[in-house]
């Protein structure tokens, strides 16, 4: 895969994290710790780390961990080559050093450093944004492997070899970042430096990182809600401080428009094109249903039997494109959210059913629906069933088509277990991701033991 787009401000960046050193295994980026002739980290300015570690995670979400739990979940699927393998879960420990490495280095080693700097400097905004991006990659990892290191991590030659941190220890963290990140977003008035057009989500609009923190808190109330109303209510509460419509939404939008800097599903699609989008069992749903997202989500046929979107794959360009965007949490997902925890909490099928045709109704608004597609939709689709259970799982049936190749799709699924999907062999589902061979090679005494793909071992998953 061709990697985002490397300006000087990255090389610049790379120089010292590279010889900072990752400390989640010895590799390549640790061979060497010294290097007299790399910058000072104190020197560089927060928004030259800023603009890489939010195309990182951009690349990392969008790359691995999109494709797997779009294939796990059935939104994508594929017959052939390594896709086709990993569509009937054959997945080795192998497979899973790309997405851990990437997350580790890429993501959360950079933005370490951009925490630090930012702090060194009494940059509240840039120190509130790293903790914001630095509590939702830390979810991206507990969600999908359970126990990661974190405490002992990025601490260079000074241990190669940190202990797993609990998964349900690392939400403590998580919502400990978060709310200093909130704390320090609100009082960045007076910073010396102040976040502007190198802050590719948001532009420096601190209100909204402030939105973003607490999406990502009701995101992790609403993963520990069931069967806990008080976790429920937690998340209606975040969600009311949270979006209030699509354009608080948080993205990573890949508008550079160039080969090298496209969207990380364009790139795959261009050199390999071996997963398919309209005959997945969610394609084959949608267009038996009618729905309006099939032509958007997928591409039709041309009269020789081609796909006419730009890499012949049959991927709609709204996700597909060189520029198209990498969602991490959106009003919409919100909206159903928030119907799933008045659920929780009260049972009130009415309060919950005007949440969730909310969310309906804004993320057909936010694929560019026509309204009158989208009140056709619905008055067919938008009622709950009477029973709190059921209603639940027809809310959740309708996130994740939302939450099209968005890992979160894998988390709602688990937690849920709506959907029903059929395995596509055998009679199970992976619930996990791996870990990855370069842990196990390298950090082996550390690695939780006894690990396999369909064991329920993140402490929500129940």
């Amino acid at each position: 895969m061709k990697n985002i787009n490397r300006n000087k401000s990255f090389l610049i960046v790379a120089t010292v994290i590279i010889f900072l050193g990752i400390s989640c295994k010895k590799s390549f980026y640790t061979d060497a710790n010294t290097n007299l002739n790399a910058p000072d980290s104190a020197s560089i300015v927060p928004s030259v780390i800023l603009s890489t570690v939010e195309g990182s995670l951009g690349y990392t979400q969008g790359g691995d961990f999109s494709r797997y739990t779009s294939l796990l979940m059935q939104q994508t699927s594929s017959t052939s080559r390594q896709a086709g393998a990993y569509y009937q879960y054959i997945f080795t420990s192998q497979d899973f050093d790309s997405p851990w490495g990437n997350l580790y280095t890429s993501v959360m080693q950079n933005n370490k450093v951009l925490i630090e700097i930012s702090d060194g400097k009494g940059d509240n905004g840039y120190g509130g944004i790293a903790r914001v991006i630095m509590a939702y990659s830390l979810e991206l990892g507990v969600d999908n492997w359970g126990a990661i290191p974190y405490s002992q991590a990025f601490m260079g030659s000074k241990n190669y070899q940190p202990t797993y941190d609990n998964d349900k220890a690392l939400y403590d963290t998580m919502f400990n970042l978060l709310n200093v990140a909130i704390a320090k977003l609100a009082n960045a008035s007076a910073d010396p430096e102040t976040p502007g057009s190198e802050d590719v989500i948001y532009g420096g609009d601190l209100t909204k990182w402030t939105k973003f923190a607490h999406a990502i808190k009701a995101r992790l109330y609403i993963h520990q809600s069931k069967g806990d109303p008080i976790m429920a209510a937690n998340a209606l509460s975040e969600i009311a401080q949270s979006f209030t419509s699509n354009a608080d939404n948080a993205q990573y939008l890949f508008s550079g428009g160039t080969e090298t800097s496209a969207n990380p599903w364009y790139q795959f699609n261009e050199q390999r094109g071996d997963i398919a989008f309209d005959i997945s069992p969610l394609g084959m749903q949608l267009k038996a249903s009618n729905d309006p997202r099939y032509t958007i989500f997928t591409t039709p046929l041309d009269a020789n039997g081609d796909y006419t979107d730009v890499n012949v794959v049959g991927m709609g360009d709204y996700y597909g494109s060189i520029s198209a965007p990498v969602e991490f949490i959106t009003y919409d997902e919100l909206l159903f959210m928030s119907a799933e925890a008045k659920l929780r909490t009260t049972g009130n099928i009415s309060a919950a059913q005007a949440d969730y045709r909310s969310g309906i109704t804004m993320n057909l608004e936010k694929l560019g629906v026509a309204s009158a597609a989208i009140n056709t939709y619905v008055a067919a689709n938008g009622s709950l069933p009477l029973v709190v259970d059921d209603a639940i799982a027809k809310v959740a049936s309708q996130e994740y088509i939302a939450l099209y190749l968005n890992p979160e799709a894998f988390t709602l699924w688990r937690r849920t277990g709506s959907p029903v999907l059929a395995p596509a062999i055998g009679n199970k589902i992976p619930r996990r991701f791996l870990y990855p061979e370069t842990e196990v090679s390298y950090n082996g005494a550390n690695v939780p033991k006894s690990v396999t793909l369909y064991a329920p071992t993140i402490f929500w998953d129940k």
